[in-house]
């Protein structure tokens, strides 16, 4: 199995790309803050931890097999800046299924970079890696991405009541989900959900 887009993505204001070492500085601005990651699945990053991730899983260019993920580096063509990263796992060879995971610098939010470049994952997930299924898990009081994973399309399917002891404490997690059928294929195909 070899899953790999080609570089750049772009999408009108934004071009999503592999990360790098080079990409260090920049990410740190907003992957080493605490409020940014305070729903994320990662305590901030340290330069020691962010580089040492930069030289194995954040810079995969490719997925090879089942529980990769891709992490692309969201940047705005207008200036070049990092304004944060997607990832798209493979969950699941077998049934098709991918999860979607996003983090955004604090400076780019409310200007619908979020959802314009989780779009673009999505179209990749479904056109170009044949996925069927793509979830994304959040815990329950990151209001942000739960209305982001509604702007995609996506349905509540689940919340999970106090089921993971997060940064020392139990949280809720909700599990939204989209099928490719629901995303909108065929030859006119595009960046947008199907309305329904």
């Amino acid at each position: 199995m070899h899953l790999a887009p080609t570089y750049p993505i772009l999408t009108d204001r934004l071009e999503l790309r592999p990360l790098t070492p080079a990409d260090e500085p920049e990410l740190l601005t907003y992957r080493g803050r605490a409020d940014v990651c305070r729903y994320l699945p990662f305590e901030p990053m340290t330069p020691e931890v962010l580089r040492t991730r930069l030289a194995s899983d954040l810079t995969r260019t490719a997925i090879e097999e089942e529980g990769q993920g891709l992490t692309l580096g969201v940047r705005l063509q207008s200036t070049g800046e990092l304004i944060g990263d997607q990832v798209m796992f493979l969950r699941s060879i077998k049934h098709r299924t991918g999860e979607l995971g996003y983090v955004l610098a604090p400076g780019a939010g409310g200007q619908g970079y979020a959802t314009e470049a989780s779009r673009a994952m999505l179209d990749l997930a479904f056109a170009e890696f044949d996925l069927h299924r793509v979830v994304a898990r959040l815990d329950a009081r990151n209001t942000a991405s739960a209305r982001l994973a509604t702007r995609l399309g996506m349905r509540l399917e689940a919340h999970f009541i106090q089921d993971e002891w997060f940064k020392g404490e139990w949280s809720d997690t909700l599990v939204y989900a989209i099928l490719a059928s629901e995303w909108g294929r065929g030859p006119d195909y595009s960046a947008k959900p199907q309305q329904g």
